[in-house]
């Protein structure tokens, strides 16, 4: 997957999931219009191959997920849960964007629903259309949340808000979403800005970029704890290739 920061875009397409290289950016693309981009076995099984694809590959600097037409993804295909089908490529799917060092991106461009939400607890960056809506209506389908939403989605938005979001499925707007800390930045178009987003990410040392998402999303730790994890990192970055090009480069200015 790697390559330059610019350069031609290397298109995937495998049943309803894309996957396009640019460079050093990797976008992610649900492309199920017909049923609202809602997820299948066979598509978390593709997103999974993309994004540990992505962070095996150093040159890769980000990953943007997205969906086509108005809407991000209308969650799990409900025909999957009616057929009794296996969920282990739904598994894999939220083991790997939950444990993928690469940075994530999430363009959320209309309806976001069930797992359409919860996965963006795991995205770095969301950026959303200010007419997105958001929703996890698991309880009224009689199931409960995934994903660890019901310990990162208190997280972002409080405890009360995260209440009324699972429990009465209360709909969140692009607007609320940034209002609330589940997006950085409403935009329209979406897709423009969260690549720029990508871009700027996959500019800098890809290593250092890694390492310190891998510190942003480490478990609960306290002050000390935390500064000896940061400190055994920092001391492994000062050896890297990265940050000795970094000093070459400011002495031959």
């Amino acid at each position: 997957m790697g390559g330059g920061h610019k350069g031609p875009v290397v298109e995937h397409v495998d049943g309803d999931v894309k996957v396009t290289v640019q460079g050093r950016v990797v976008q992610v693309t649900i492309d199920r219009p017909s049923k609202k981009n809602a997820l299948t076995q066979a598509m978390y099984q593709r997103m999974a191959d993309a994004l540990l694809e992505a962070d095996s590959d150093p040159d890769v600097g980000a990953v943007i997920i997205s969906g086509v037409a108005d809407v991000f993804t209308a969650g799990n295909d409900l025909a999957d849960f009616i057929a009794g089908n296996s969920l282990d490529e739904t598994h894999r799917f939220l083991e790997a964007i939950s444990s993928v060092n690469v940075p994530l991106v999430a363009a959320v461009n209309g309806l976001a629903i069930g797992v359409g939400l919860t996965l963006l607890l795991h995205c770095d960056l969301v950026f959303v259309e200010p007419t997105a809506d958001l929703s996890a209506p698991f309880v009224g389908l009689g199931l409960v949340p995934e994903a660890a939403s019901s310990l990162l989605l208190p997280r972002v938005v409080g405890e009360r808000r995260a209440s009324e979001i699972i429990l009465t499925g209360r709909h969140v707007s692009g607007a609320e979403a940034v209002e609330w800390g589940m997006a950085n930045a409403a935009a329209s178009p979406v897709l423009p800005a969260a690549l720029a987003a990508a871009e700027r990410i996959a500019a800098q040392p890809h290593a250092a970029a890694r390492a310190s998402k891998a510190l942003l999303r480490s478990g609960e730790l306290t002050v000390q704890g935390r500064m000896a994890e940061e400190m055994d990192a920092f001391a492994e970055a000062l050896q890297g290739a990265e940050f000795k090009a970094v000093m070459a480069a400011r002495k031959a200015r």
